[in-house]
């Protein structure tokens, strides 16, 4: 009995260790790592529900734990057969970088040909789109990475209190670079995702258009903010400071033209994004990921200034807006059908990728190829202090 116990054991063993086998040989790219074909990147959970429980897969089939993942966020989710995985950033630039440093750089995951697809809400600028719209980015500009002075403090030559880092003034280029000032993705990646998702019927309701109808008595330039939601092409701010009213989303609307030399098309408003592709720019230098299959898409939850006769306050802080809840269902609706394109079209596009016809990466060229913003590669390295051309005092001038 002892023998034939040990033995009934040996077997059971045996068969869980060829299941096992068989299941990583079948879900795994190469030597037994995971390697989803599309990776969600969700900021909190809201955002994340927005995935669970639908017809399409299961996430939750395997929740695993990576270390350095957020302590409220600490799995990552994946489908049955591992195709598509989730991972939950927690707000901010910090706890995205954080987190998705930790999947980025994780030895469980084979990601070099994986499709990164940032899914969250947004800010959107009336001028562009309107609440419950899905919006693709070509490029996501740091706003906030500026020099700040209350405006109040400020004289009636400048129009905002932001100044671009060793500038003196709002419209010069900054000339103390840090390298995440600006990531320019893959366009014609971009363009399929938002074909994929103007499949979907987005979702609307009547508070958001009883809301949107405040913009119709303003002039022309709010149109856009009037009308269904939509899929739109245009561009993502990444700020940590939640901003409302007509001065700030001016001044980034004009950020972002001077930071992409004129081509950017700000948009929506986040606060992760630049986070999230640091570090998926990085992890491609090592080939650990691809930074030409990354996508994008922030839903419109709110307006980012207010309609004409009610306050920046009033905007932020009291508005019934009626845009959180259909930017969510948006995220799915939109979302999903990115998702499947790229799962259905695997074998004969997507494997091999989409190949970008646009540049792709940093201010500083770090990926290879001449960036088309920026003031030149040369320049943005030296002005970065990579050179050390300048003095340590003059690198420091405006510190003190």
């Amino acid at each position: 009995m002892p023998f034939l116990k040990s033995l009934v054991t040996s077997l059971v063993l045996a068969a869980s260790t060829f299941s096992a086998q068989v299941a990583a040989k079948t879900s795994s790219h190469h030597d037994g790592k995971i390697a989803p074909k599309v990776f969600i990147v969700s900021m909190f959970e809201p955002e994340a529900q927005a995935w669970w429980n639908i017809p399409e897969f299961d996430l939750l089939s395997h929740n695993i734990t990576i270390p350095g993942l957020s302590p409220l966020y600490p799995d990552v989710h994946c489908t049955k057969d591992y195709e598509v995985c989730q991972l939950i950033t927690g707000e901010s630039e910090i706890n995205a970088a954080t987190t998705v440093t930790a999947v980025a750089f994780s030895p469980v995951f084979d990601l070099t040909k994986t499709y990164f697809f940032v899914a969250g809400i947004a800010g959107i600028n009336p001028k562009r789109a309107t609440t419950g719209s899905a919006t693709f980015a070509r490029y996501a500009v740091q706003v906030a990475l500026q020099y700040e002075i209350d405006i109040r403090e400020l004289s009636d030559a400048y129009n905002t209190g932001y100044i671009p880092l060793g500038a003196d003034f709002p419209n010069q280029y900054p000339t103390s670079i840090y390298g995440t000032e600006v990531f320019e993705v893959n366009a014609d990646l971009r363009t399929i995702a938002a074909n994929f998702a103007r499949r979907a019927n987005l979702s609307d309701s009547t508070t958001a258009k009883a809301y949107r109808a405040h913009y119709a008595n303003a002039s022309a330039e709010y149109k856009a903010a009037t009308l269904a939601p939509s899929v739109v092409e245009c561009d993502a701010a990444t700020s940590d400071v939640y901003y409302s009213g007509n001065i700030l989303g001016t001044a980034f609307e004009n950020t972002t033209k001077l930071f992409t030399n004129g081509t950017g098309d700000y948009c929506s408003t986040a606060q992760e994004d630049n986070a999230t592709l640091e570090v998926l720019l990085r992890s491609s230098v090592h080939k650990l990921t691809d930074f030409a299959r990354i996508i994008v898409m922030r839903t419109a939850s709110d307006f980012d200034r207010p309609y004409p006769g009610v306050s920046a306050a009033y905007n932020l802080l009291y508005s019934n807006q009626g845009g959180f809840e259909i930017a969510l269902e948006n995220i799915y609706h939109a979302g999903i059908e990115v998702v499947q394109g790229i799962l259905r079209g695997w074998d004969k596009t997507f494997a091999k990728g989409v190949k970008p016809t646009n540049y792709i990466g940093d201010i500083f060229g770090t990926l290879g190829g001449q960036p088309d913003f920026g003031p030149g590669k040369a320049q943005a390295l030296e002005e970065s202090g990579a050179y050390k051309k300048r003095s340590l005092e003059s690198r420091l001038r405006r510190r003190r």
